[in-house]
């Protein structure tokens, strides 16, 4: 044995279902003092789903623009009412910033399939000057995988009532934790996010955008190999959060998120107080609070 490897090696249990994995002793200590804390994000009552898919975007995620002449092309008041509650805003991955998003000015038409037992399906019918914008790509919606009852409708998604309230939003692949709220459930998530809702969403968004869970989640996430990572919500359901009880570490936390949310852009200050609360709770030295940093600004 080469005495580097006898300088820096780790005793390590194997007894658990873990995987394998090699750490020095700053990193055995960091994952420890995370874990003794943390509950996994899996055990928290929350949902995570993947954003919308639609088969054919060209069709049914259109501009303002489109949007506008649509709702022109409509023959009532009645029909432009209704059409235009069923064409949302729609977020896509590379809208999302951190504690932030930048619209697009892009539009889900939501010709949903309703929900078995609680919800009727969109009735085309009803939509004259959607229908007249669907058929001008017939053959590609018609011939789609991804469709409804009638190739007018998306695909069933059991989760509607979700798209409409709080979530937070994030898109598959990023180069670092980036991580917005939709506070008032304005938004489509599209297929290339994944939208977490349920309860404490402004103490869990803090940690899941902070240094601490950057750097954890670099070590058990998929990498894309162009310095990229894959935040799949299979993953992201492995992240140990500490349980919300109130205290007064967590109010400032959760009112500094807050803060970083209303002002809708980059959030700097907000971050590293952000930060510094998340150490603070998980106990972590001086020490390991440089390692984890030097990891997430070197890597």
């Amino acid at each position: 044995m080469s005495d580097y490897v006898q300088t820096h090696s780790v005793l390590t249990s194997f007894n658990s279902s873990n995987s394998w994995s090699i750490l020095s002793d700053i990193e055995v200590s960091i994952k420890n003092k995370v874990e003794s804390i943390g509950a996994p994000l899996k055990e928290w009552n929350i949902q995570i789903n993947y954003g919308v898919k639609t088969g054919f975007n060209e069709a049914f995620i259109v501009d303002t623009q489109k949007r506008n002449e649509i709702l022109d092309n409509c023959q009532s008041e009645d029909e432009r009412s209704k059409t235009s509650e069923i064409i949302r805003p729609i977020l896509r991955g590379r809208d999302i910033r951190r504690y932030s998003y930048q619209w697009a000015n892009l539009w889900l038409i939501n010709t949903h399939n309703g929900i078995k037992g609680e919800l009727d399906r969109v009735h085309i019918e009803d939509y004259p000057a959607i229908r007249q914008h669907i058929e001008q790509y017939w053959d590609r919606v018609e011939k789609r995988a991804d469709q409804g009852d009638t190739p007018y409708n998306l695909r069933n998604c059991a989760y509607l009532d979700l798209l409409s309230q709080p979530k937070i939003v994030w898109g598959e692949i990023s180069d670092k934790s980036k991580f917005c709220l939709d506070t008032l459930g304005e938004f489509t998530p599209e297929a290339t996010t994944f939208m977490l809702s349920g309860d404490n969403l402004f103490y869990l968004l803090a940690f899941l955008n902070c240094s601490i869970s950057e750097y954890l989640f670099s070590t058990i996430g998929t990498t894309t190999g162009v310095g990229t990572v894959r935040w799949k919500k299979y993953k992201i359901l492995e992240l140990p959060i500490p349980e919300y009880d109130a205290s007064e570490l967590q109010i400032d936390l959760i009112n500094t998120c807050k803060n970083a949310v209303e002002t809708r852009e980059e959030t700097p200050v907000y971050e590293k107080r952000i930060n510094s609360i998340i150490y603070q709770i998980y106990g972590l030295t001086e020490e390991e609070i440089e390692y984890v940093e030097m990891f997430i600004h070197g890597k």
